[in-house]
């Protein structure tokens, strides 16, 4: 017979023994010992390995959504607050039913060698940090729990999305205005340029000089300058040696 007929008839502490494995946990198990058939060592340990799934599933990771984020580019942000699922000792040893952390402890790497769980036993705050689980099989009145779940998922999605297109919008807006006044600027070199030529090729005009000449002149100076000012330093230096011998003679 199906499943559904299992429940109704003699098999119904095997088919309830199923739902456990399929839903439950160890501690259902225990409640329900006396109307169920025994269990082997094997079975004990898989059923409390399917047990810290569950325990590890009730502790929600934290997805927090930052519409308007403040950041230095103001920019939307979306953070997922990944935190280990934590699972102290005490609950496992109780939940479990072991008599000690070594028991504990052995039965974990167990669960980790056989891929239903990866993590960390932090033995020194005495508590089992979960990183992943497998899934375990849902029952139908969960189905409206995941829904809602889902929904609220593709919202957010919808919230990040939306913020994203403005930013892009934002950004596109920006790059118009830098190009629009990069095109400003380099028009107005250009044309301080054409004014800079005009006006020298009237200067040289006036004075009868190629413009390219008369540019070169007033970049550089006149030749007899520095000959001018090098005879200048020359006379100082010898006016101040013959006050020298004066002043010695005098003395």
């Amino acid at each position: 017979p199906v499943s559904p007929q299992l429940a109704d008839s003699e098999f119904s502490p095997v088919f309830r023994l199923l739902t456990i494995f399929a839903y439950g946990t160890y501690a259902d198990y225990l409640a329900e010992a006396a109307n169920l058939p025994p269990l082997s060592e094997a079975q004990k340990n898989k059923l409390r390995h399917l047990s810290v799934v569950t325990l590890a599933a009730k502790i929600k990771v934290v997805a927090l959504f930052f519409p308007e984020f403040s950041f230095h580019w103001d920019y939307l942000m979306l953070v997922t607050v990944m935190f280990p699922q934590c699972i102290p000792y005490s609950v496992l040893l109780e939940q479990l039913q072991l008599k000690n952390v070594r028991q504990l402890e052995d039965l974990v790497i167990e669960a980790v060698y056989a891929d239903v769980l990866r993590g960390s036993l932090d033995q020194r705050n005495q508590r089992l940090e979960v990183d992943y689980s497998i899934g375990r099989d849902i029952r139908r009145e969960e189905l409206s729990t995941i829904t809602r779940t889902l929904q609220e998922w593709c919202q957010g999605c919808e919230v990040v999305l939306s913020g994203i297109e403005e930013q892009v919008s934002r950004a596109n807006q920006h790059k118009e205005q830098q190009l629009a006044l990069k095109q400003q600027i380099e028009s107005e070199v250009a044309n301080l340029k054409k004014t800079i030529k005009v006006t020298t090729a009237a200067a040289a005009a006036a004075t009868s000089q190629d413009p390219e000449q008369h540019l070169t002149e007033l970049r550089e100076p006149a030749p007899g300058t520095n000959q001018r000012q090098a005879s200048k330093k020359t006379s100082k230096a010898k006016g101040l040696r013959g006050s020298a011998k004066i002043w010695s003679k005098s003395n």
